[in-house]
């Protein structure tokens, strides 16, 4: 306990807090933190670990230890880290659904093919947000990714190194295909799922990709109707993904290019994280022989498919005849693109730069639908 003088003469008292940085590497601290919690309450303890995940999935002390995801910084978090305050309380004070206009929409759009560049990494936004150097801020990314592929040498089992190596560095052809679907057969001619599944996992359990599994149909709950044998991966961070794939970081400045390169991947990585936190569950995604929704979510009993755009070409097939099989399980359908604010009829057109904001759209939405 510490005390601490004010100018009053008074004393106030403040709670000692403990931090633990990188725990994941030292088994008797995370068993030491339930004794804390018993023994010496009198103490604050955090900790911290970039694969902690894998010590979780092993065993971990539990009932007296609250967890906290932290993950990359969001596109919002970004716009206030540069400096742009009034993007960021426009953001924030939209409650209706009505055309955002050009002074604000037109910065936006700039300030997200930024966020598709650096990403929201710290490190990476830190330098970009102080000296404006996008080549430093790409080191930065690239920097990451070697500590993370150094990470598979220290952490995994050796029998299992190589296979992470070859899975890792499948990733961008896996999400450069038309169906994302993950394929073994990508990693390596002639690759197995009871060969690689271990390595996936680890990857998974470090919290270095995202699994999102495909649904027979969308029923409650979402999970009920998991094909475990379905899957696509995807990376927790656009920036990361962006640096591992070697696109280069002047296509930001090339038009809308860099939303529509690589297959769309890097628009629906940037959806997927924006998404994750905001509905009940994981986002899964819906596929038959022909058609594909990029994500299926579940708010409250409302089963909602989300369609990824990356230009202002908003067609698909795929969402109608989604809507044709299941218009009764359907209350609305979200389409997040490049075009503007909408909702007409059924359909929640979404700007990409809002979709951190997309369970507030779809209430509001909702709510509009039922008064009419």
């Amino acid at each position: 306990m510490q005390n601490l003088s004010m100018a009053s003469g008074k004393k106030i008292t403040t709670e000692t807090l403990i931090i633990f940085d990188e725990i994941q590497a030292c088994g008797e601290a995370l068993n030491a933190l339930k004794y804390f919690c018993e023994d010496a309450p009198e103490y604050y303890v955090a900790s911290a670990g970039s694969l902690l995940g894998l010590k979780l999935s092993q065993g971990f002390p539990v009932g007296k230890v609250n967890f906290l995801e932290m993950g990359s910084m969001s596109f919002e978090e970004f716009l206030l880290a540069n400096g742009d305050d009034n993007l960021y309380k426009y953001l924030n004070i939209i409650d209706n659904i009505e055309a955002i206009p050009d002074a604000f929409f037109n910065p936006l759009v700039e300030k997200l093919k930024m966020y598709f560049v650096t990403g929201g990494m710290p490190a990476a936004v830190t330098v970009w947000t102080q000296d404006r150097d996008i080549m430093a801020a790409d080191n930065v990314l690239a920097d990451i990714l070697l500590s993370y592929e150094t990470d598979f040498g220290k952490h995994a089992e050796k029998f299992d190194v190589n296979k992470i190596e070859l899975i890792w560095d499948s990733l961008p052809s896996q999400l450069a295909k038309e169906n994302k679907k993950f394929l073994y057969s990508v990693i390596k001619e002639g690759a197995r799922a009871r060969e690689y599944e271990n390595a996936l996992n680890w990857l998974y359990s470090a919290d270095m990709v995202k699994k999102v599994y495909r649904i027979s149909k969308p029923g409650l709950p979402l999970s009920a109707y998991d094909d475990l044998t379905a899957f696509k991966i995807y990376m927790g961070d656009v920036g990361l993904l962006r640096k591992h794939s070697h696109l280069a970081t002047s296509a930001f400045i090339e038009n809308n290019r860099l939303f529509t390169e690589f297959k769309d991947a890097l628009t629906e990585n940037y959806v997927l994280k924006c998404i994750s936190h905001q509905f009940e569950g994981k986002p899964r995604y819906w596929a038959n022989s022909q058609h594909e929704v990029d994500f299926i979510v579940q708010r409250e009993n409302d089963i909602i498919p989300i369609e990824v755009k990356a230009g202002e070409n908003i067609k698909s097939t795929s969402i109608k005849n989604y809507y044709k099989l299941y218009e009764r399980e359907t209350p609305i359908i979200v389409r997040l693109s490049l075009r503007n604010l909408s909702f007409n009829g059924n359909i929640l057109n979404v700007p990409l730069f809002l979709a951190d904001k997309l369970n507030k759209l779809i209430e509001i939405a909702l709510k509009n639908k039922s008064k009419l």
